[in-house]
């Protein structure tokens, strides 16, 4: 796949300054050790002489290259670290009753410290506090659709009502007996090539899908937040295994069309602009111009641009198909680059 890759002068500067935007838009190798590596890898930088970069994994290993074992290229970014892996297999088999402490992760010849930091770096939390976060997020569900607050406490693996109702509130700022009339967002990191992205899910399907360094991630959450009248936190969804699944198949190149529930909370003019999304196919571009001809109101360019923007579930309603009028690569919330690789990825295949 010869995708297009941004000038050398600028993924030179990306790899100095270790930028993590450029995840997943080129790989660097260098000729003198035959390693080939992310742009962020921590590894000493090599002089500008000695690199060549390329679109992906794949043609990086055709010429030669091996990948580095700092930053390890062939695994999605983001990734649960390997040494790490096990105990999140463990939480998410035996969830709500699991609690782990700091001296059952050293019998499972775990740091605390190591996890706690690791927790905090990637999720904004610690460990403990994020084990609660998936108890309460779970507790939730129960409560909202019937269960007695008192059994899901103690199912929960909570010792009294008291404690339970208080970890209930801190979490998702009210307290369990105002479940039936509580809406809750439930959120999960999904890996791509193009980075991590933040999923979001209620009951009735994915109202987020965002790359998780947008500038504008914050402020979609907030407005989601209003709109639905939710909390977020993270947790499990029946969304989510179907939305990982499909994505994957998408970067793969196995899949042109996606069939997911979605929740797309907006205006009419935002509906419809996202609708039409949906209509460019896989493999086509339109024009802001063109959109606004096919809502029937050719006037409406620059609005159906700001629809474009406002839209929260990036890949699936494809608002990286729209391009201006001359062909240039305009607007796109997750970066042009990402955009340019997306349209590469589907154009050739």
């Amino acid at each position: 796949m010869n995708q297009s890759l941004p000038t050398t002068e600028t993924m030179y500067t990306a790899l100095l300054e270790k930028d993590s935007t450029y995840e997943g838009i080129f790989f660097v190798a260098v000729k003198t050790t035959g390693i080939f590596c992310r742009p962020t890898c921590t590894a000493r930088k090599p002089k500008k002489k000695n690199v060549e970069f390329f679109p992906n994994t794949h043609d990086a290993l055709l010429h030669g290259y091996r990948p580095c074992k700092i930053c390890h290229p062939l695994g999605h970014q983001g990734q649960y670290p390997q040494w790490l892996k096990p105990l999140m297999d463990e939480i998410e088999a035996q969830l709500p009753e699991i609690r782990l402490k700091d001296s059952d992760l050293r019998d499972r010849d775990l740091d605390p410290s190591r996890v706690r930091r690791w927790f905090k770096k990637h999720h904004g939390m610690t460990f403990q506090a994020y084990q609660r976060t998936l108890r309460v997020s779970e507790a939730f569900g129960r409560i909202k659709y019937g269960e007695k607050v008192i059994d899901t406490a103690f199912e929960s693996g909570y010792d009294s009502l008291s404690g339970f109702s208080d970890s209930f509130k801190k979490t998702t700022g009210f307290s369990p007996n105002k479940s039936p009339d509580k809406n809750i967002v439930v959120t999960t990191r999904l890996l791509t090539p193009l980075g991590p992205m933040l999923a979001g899910a209620t009951d009735e399907g994915i109202c987020l899908l965002e790359f998780i360094d947008r500038r504008m991630l914050e402020t979609q959450v907030e407005r989601l937040k209003k709109s639905l009248k939710a909390e977020f936190i993270p947790g499990a969804s029946e969304h989510f295994d179907p939305l990982n699944q499909q994505i994957e198949e998408y970067f793969n190149g196995a899949r042109t069309e996606f069939d997911l529930p979605l929740v797309t909370p907006g205006t009419d003019f935002q509906q419809k602009v996202w609708e039409i999304l949906q209509e460019i196919p896989y493999g086509a571009t339109r024009s802001y111009k063109e959109q606004a001809q096919r809502i029937g109101n050719p006037k409406a360019v620059r609005a159906v641009a700001r629809a474009n923007g406002d839209n929260r579930i990036a890949i699936i309603i494809p608002c990286h198909r729209v391009i201006g009028s001359d062909g240039s690569l305009t607007g796109y919330g997750g970066g042009l680059w990402r955009k340019r690789y997306l349209l590469d990825l589907e154009a050739n295949n």
